[in-house]
């Protein structure tokens, strides 16, 4: 049964609204990331950018292991239950933050001892060991702050965590931009510690102002909710280690390939590429999620709401990627500086690759919120295993540029398991709006490839620029007929009325 125009139109307004607050967050990020990148890329050059790129791996792995996944596990748990029911909610929270801050410990412990061998491995020396010692606290400090963004993202308080994002790309810049202009690539580990706090310092601020009364805990009903947590959290943690466990191992080959420049090299595409689709993929997980998992017993809802996200997603995300794949070359010497220019190619795979991932994600939300911990376990091993095997063959024959093709490669595999494993929990299929939307922008983003490849620059980028401003005023005039005027930021709103004429 379709549903009343009305809620579909309420149902896109929805994701208009949490992406506009994560995308507004994010553009203010945009900046700070644009003077952050720029003074890294200035003062410590590719070798300096691939060093941070390592320690940044190495942070992001030993908080996913320490954390058990708990934080992922917890968004699930309130957002399932009804917020109404802040007794319950209240019990979730009460034991989340507790586990929380002893594996924080724990993890922060494991890591300052191992810092020897973990810099050994990493670098192929021992002289970043100390720098891995003081990494450790960043690592309790981010598994702390999950606890309390989990509570946020739960319960759908996408402005609190749009500000968590801003607060954080702010003091990553007056903070964390001083600490290397004085101390160098010593203070590279400092400034990671520095924004760590800050983030669980706002996480903290925010979360408190959700008001939920003091829970009547018993011991062996908290070890009850610590077990659920933590059972559904190990799947989250597997996932979450696989995936930034291959993002370290692709940057170990490169390195070892090439160099800490190429692996520098590869961090500013990585950057930039995530730049403009990563707001779209960060509020699916804020909002998305939750309100799929809400409805994760209606499969034909679930799959509306699938078709509702990817549309909207594909709109938003396809003529920014068409322009930074044409720009590329502009954007590494603005934002970066010229000794990047050999990010260009890899930087174009990776948008490729980031458009499959916009329509790739929506789908892969089913099985997060259906609970099927085995298939998105498994699921999640092959992509590893993939990413990392395309990797290792590509980058020998490739070189840094190989990293970027294979992330393309991952996300065609990857895009057509999770269509078919949509289809099998769900009955999932793409509405025909959807099917024309997908097929339109792959086969313009294949062309301007080739074009870019084949044409000269000047040529290409004319070319480039048409489709993006063609497929920009596309997407205004569909927006235009989907979602309400007052639901959009104020400053598009002349273009979608002269889209409307």
């Amino acid at each position: 049964m379709t549903p009343p125009r009305s809620d579909v139109s309420k149902s896109y307004t929805q994701i208009i609204k949490s992406t506009t607050l994560i995308g507004g967050s994010s553009i203010i990020n945009v900046m700070f990331s644009i003077l952050r990148n720029k003074a890294m890329a200035l003062l410590l050059g590719p070798e300096g950018i691939g060093m941070i790129a390592l320690y940044n791996s190495i942070v992001d792995m030993s908080q996913t292991v320490a954390g058990l996944g708990i934080n992922a596990s917890g968004v699930r748990q309130i957002a399932a239950v009804n917020t109404e029911d802040t007794a319950r909610v209240s019990e979730v929270v009460a034991v989340l933050r507790r586990v929380s801050l002893l594996l924080g410990i724990i993890g922060t412990t494991l890591l300052f001892v191992l810092a020897a061998p973990v810099a050994q491995f990493t670098f192929g020396d021992s002289r970043h060991t100390l720098g891995v010692m003081a990494l450790s606290l960043a690592v309790f400090f981010q598994v702390a702050a999950g606890a309390r963004t989990a509570l946020l993202q739960g319960m759908r308080d996408i402005s609190s965590i749009a500000w968590i994002g801003v607060l954080a790309g702010l003091f990553s810049v007056i903070v964390g931009v001083p600490i290397i202009y004085c101390l160098g690539e010593t203070g590279i580990a400092i400034s990671l510690v520095v924004a760590a706090f800050v983030n669980f310092v706002a996480s903290w601020w925010f979360s408190r102002r959700i008001h939920l009364p003091r829970p009547s805990l018993s011991l062996r009903r908290a070890l009850l909710e610590a077990s659920d947590l933590c059972k559904l959290g190990l799947v989250f943690m597997a996932s979450a280690f696989l995936s930034m466990g291959s993002t370290y191992a692709i940057r170990l080959i490169v390195s070892s390939e090439s160099g800490l420049h190429a692996a520098g090299l590869y961090q500013a595409a990585w950057s930039l590429g995530g730049l403009y689709a990563g707001f779209i993929l960060q509020a699916m997980g804020t909002d998305f999620y939750p309100r799929l998992t809400a409805v994760s017993e209606d499969n034909a809802e679930c799959n509306r709401l699938v078709n509702e996200q990817t549309e909207i997603s594909i709109l938003l995300a396809g003529p920014g990627l068409i322009a930074t794949m044409t720009l590329a070359p502009a954007f590494m010497a603005l934002l970066y500086s010229s000794e990047f220019q050999g990010a260009v190619e890899i930087l174009r795979w990776i948008c490729l690759g980031m458009m499959l991932r916009i329509v790739a994600w929506p789908m892969g939300f089913i099985v997060l919120a259906k609970g099927v911990k085995s298939i998105f376990f498994w699921s999640e091993i092959a992509a590893a295993v993939v990413q990392v095997g395309l990797a290792w063959l590509c980058v020998q024959k490739f070189g840094a540029a190989g990293a970027g093709l294979a992330f393309f490669g991952l996300y065609v595999w990857h895009s057509v398991l999770m269509y078919f494993i949509a289809r099998h929990f769900t009955d999932f299929r793409w509405s025909p709006v959807n099917r024309n939307l997908i097929n339109a922008y792959l086969a313009i983003s294949a062309l301007l490839f080739g074009a870019l490849q084949l044409l000269p620059l000047w040529q290409a980028t004319t070319l480039g620029l048409a489709i993006a401003a063609l497929a920009g005023l596309h997407s205004l005039r569909n927006l235009a007929d989907l979602v309400p005027e007052h639901a959009l930021p104020r400053l598009i709103r002349p273009l979608l009325n002269m889209c409307r004429i």
